[in-house]
């Protein structure tokens, strides 16, 4: 958590507060699926004001040992987060062993997953996605938007564009399930081999229109990321805009430290 900076060294109260909670976690005390504290309930027991309170389970959260949604709470989670391994999820290897990433990275951290499809169509590009696909704004392409749960909660929504030229002779892309290894097997079935996907990652807070579709408490944490897939004829035939609630997910990236 951190201590002042100074001669005393004094530790902030909300401080020592969030310290407690989160020891009662890793101790078992607060054990996983068990409500934290209501802020009246701790309010009480620390005999400190709301605003203290409030300080500290920002603190707690800071530490991703719970999950804070709309209207319930605070929940000490119960399996760690999903884990992107962000230099192996799209290996060629797994798109034709028939395993979407989503899917089979929730599974490894033992979550139970489920993808819901919200749209499939056509739809006019928007500025930023038509830039990385290289075609002029409001170009028709085809959007597959999802929503995606963990353990029965939405976690990440989704959103694919697709060029309209690429995509219009492959009718398992308008398909609620294109099948295994999801829409870049079938991209690649059809002859656009992949070469690179690159991520631009960004944390922010929720708008309220995320918030509510996201079950997220307003203002609390997200990953935005956008994703291209590039072919190795150099074209960019997806982009895909990810919203993520943030305490559901941990990044790892392998770096070569070789030219």
């Amino acid at each position: 958590m951190g201590t002042a900076v100074g001669g005393e060294r004094s530790v902030p109260r909300y401080v020592q507060i969030a310290d407690e909670i989160v020891q009662q976690i890793r101790a078992g005390v607060l054990a996983p699926g068990d409500m934290v504290p209501s802020e009246s309930e701790l309010v009480d027991r620390y005999g400190v004001s709301g605003g203290t309170i409030r300080k500290a389970m920002v603190e707690v959260r800071a530490s991703g040992l719970v999950e804070t949604r709309h209207g319930k709470g605070s929940i000490v989670k119960d399996r760690p987060p999903v884990r992107h391994r962000s230099s192996d999820r799209f290996r060629r290897s797994l798109r034709q062993g028939g395993k979407a990433a989503y899917l089979a990275e929730s599974a490894q951290s033992g979550a139970t997953a489920k993808v819901s499809v919200l749209y499939i169509g056509p739809m006019e590009a928007p500025e930023d996605a038509a830039e990385r696909l290289g075609v002029p704004a409001g170009t028709q392409v085809l959007a597959r938007r999802r929503l995606y749960f963990r353990n029965g909660t939405p976690v990440e929504t989704a959103t694919s564009y697709l060029p309209w030229d690429v995509v219009k002779d492959i009718p398992e892309l308008f398909a609620e399930n294109p099948g295994g290894g999801g829409i870049y097997a079938r991209l690649e079935d059809h002859g656009h081999e992949f070469e690179e996907f690159v991520e631009t990652l960004q944390g922010r807070p929720a708008s309220k229109a995320e918030s509510s579709e996201l079950a997220l408490s307003p203002g609390a944490p997200v990953i935005h990321l956008i994703r291209e897939a590039r072919t190795t004829e150099g074209r960019v035939v997806e982009v895909c805009d990810t919203l993520m609630a943030a305490d559901q997910f941990v990044f790892e990236y392998r770096i070569p430290a070789v030219d």
